[in-house]
């Protein structure tokens, strides 16, 4: 992952983020508030020895002094200095109870002993802190061997009394509140990135080209009205999604498929948007001057027909089947370059169809009298249909969604491809939001609405009847003749659509 791509994380996931640092801190907050605040007082001792006056014997002393601190250190809670400490101050417990209280550290080669004591009365730390050093310099000299004139070598002097505290010691507020937050922001992060790995499903474009190791063609954006309109360049050509689609047309034209301009558009599982995106694509196409052929391949649900307002019962699979020459079916659309061949009725064996001599002499036909051939076809895991069609095109074009398709699932179209032996010539994800991280358009200045596309059809072609344009095919046994075509260039004319 790059830097942009735990950008698009954090912005993907910030709520997520901040709502797991606010339960962090407050649960900091609670339990800070929650805990009885404890005091601590300090009093310090020194260890001395009562050495002669000369340096030799005072540096001998210090060195004995030193030696011996650490056992002081350890004097200070056991019952022999506690005890009497407990008994002074009639406090009714016991010095295993008093132990839990006190501390006791000595600094790096000093003789100085620290005695801490903790409880929830400032006072009453300080009091016992004070009494402890006491009884520890009282024991001190106790225990220690007697020097030849008699009395202790030791003696331990009180330097620093205790005083009570103003502020608690614990809890620390500040210091947990900073780290709850910190907890609960690390806790957001990870689940966040967590998230972002466990996520199988292809939303960037750059996941496409990873998986498919084909070029991005496009990118259509979202539109939540899509339905209501699915074909947005010819009703609203100055909208986002109509510019994707004339951005797609354009990178489409720079495609190298060796001179053969066919294309399978099909998607790896259903409601991807692919007849939409063959349809808008199509109209795309015929308003930049090509003559474009628009297939439904799609012989199990076929939409085209529906979406385009045609009338779809005699269509493919009729030519298919030798009953209707394919001149009497091919409508003309929307007074531009556009042909159509609707689905016609369904077949029992769409794939036998599609994969027949016949669909191939069709196809190399239309190729031959049209700019561009685009054919509309099914999801390519459910069924075969695709697969076997592309492999007479110039290749497929993958539409994916983002958001929806798996990386699995995409990955399984592809196979099912190359299976076949047919090409992917790019994909086109759809359904790509304008919004949030996930964008792809942010970047992009679409909707230039003050530029003023307008598209408006020749005073010619109002009102009036078009020809397809069939070519001239030589008639054979076996061939062009079985499938209804004739050698004439005739197509039953329609009124255009709109």
């Amino acid at each position: 992952m790059e830097l942009s791509d735990y950008i698009r994380v954090l912005r993907k996931n910030w709520l997520v983020i901040v709502v797991l640092t606010l339960i962090g801190l407050g649960a900091a907050a609670g339990y800070s508030l929650t805990r009885t605040p404890i005091y601590e007082s300090s009093s310090t001792v020194a260890v001395s020895t009562q050495a002669g006056g000369s340096t030799a014997e005072v540096a001998q002393g210090a060195n004995f002094a030193q030696t011996r601190i650490n056992t002081y250190v350890g004097l200070v809670s056991t019952p022999i200095v506690l005890n009497p400490v407990i008994a002074e101050l009639d406090l009714g417990i016991t010095s295993s109870q008093l132990r839990s209280k006190v501390s006791a550290s000595s600094a790096l080669n000093t003789t100085l002993i620290t005695i801490s004591v903790s409880d929830p009365d400032p006072v009453a730390a300080a009091e016992l802190a004070n009494a402890i050093g006491a009884s520890l310099s009282t024991v001190v000299p106790q225990i220690e061997p007697e020097i030849g004139e008699g009395g202790s070598p030791i003696r331990l002097t009180r330097v620093s009394d205790a005083q009570p505290a103003l502020e608690p010691a614990s809890p620390n507020v500040p210091l947990n509140l900073a780290l709850g937050a910190l907890v609960g922001l690390a806790l957001g992060v990870g689940l966040a990135v967590l998230r972002t790995v466990l996520d199988n499903r292809v939303r960037t474009p750059r996941d496409a080209e990873q998986i498919t190791e084909a070029p991005s063609l496009g990118a259509i954006a979202f539109d939540a009205k899509a339905k209501e309109r699915p074909l947005i360049v010819h009703a609203d050509p100055l909208s986002p999604r109509a510019e994707s689609f004339r951005a797609l047309r354009t990178n489409l034209q720079f495609l190298d498929m060796g001179g053969r301009a066919s294309f399978v558009v099909t998607s790896s599982i259903p409601s991807e948007g692919k007849s939409t995106t063959t349809i808008n694509l199509a109209i795309a196409l015929a308003d930049a001057g090509k003559k474009v052929a628009l297939l439904d391949a799609d012989l199990r649900q076929p939409k085209v027909a529906e979406y385009l307002g045609i009338e779809g019962g005699v269509g493919l699979t009729d030519v298919l089947i030798g009953r209707v020459r394919v001149g009497d079916v091919m409508l003309p659309w929307g007074g531009r370059s556009l042909f159509v061949l609707p689905a016609g009725k369904i077949p029992p064996n769409p794939s036998e169809l599609l994969g027949s001599k016949q669909m191939a002499t069709l196809l190399d036909v239309l190729e031959r009298d049209f700019d561009v051939v685009l054919c509309d076809a099914p999801p390519l895991l459910p069924v075969t249909d695709a697969a076997i069609l592309a492999r007479g095109t110039s290749g497929a074009i993958l539409v994916a969604s983002a958001g929806k398709v798996t990386r699995h699932q995409l990955e399984g179209a592809k196979n099912a491809l190359e299976t076949v032996g047919a090409k992917v010539a790019g994909f086109v994800m759809s359904m790509v939001p304008t919004r949030g991280p996930d964008s792809y358009y942010n970047a992009y200045g679409y909707g230039y609405g003050g530029y003023g596309y307008v598209q408006e059809q020749p005073k010619a072609a109002r009102g009036r009847k078009r020809k397809a344009p069939i070519g001239v095919v030589p008639v054979e046994t076996g061939g062009i003749a079985d499938l209804g075509f004739d050698s004439r260039r005739e197509a039953r004319g329609t009124t255009d659509a709109s």
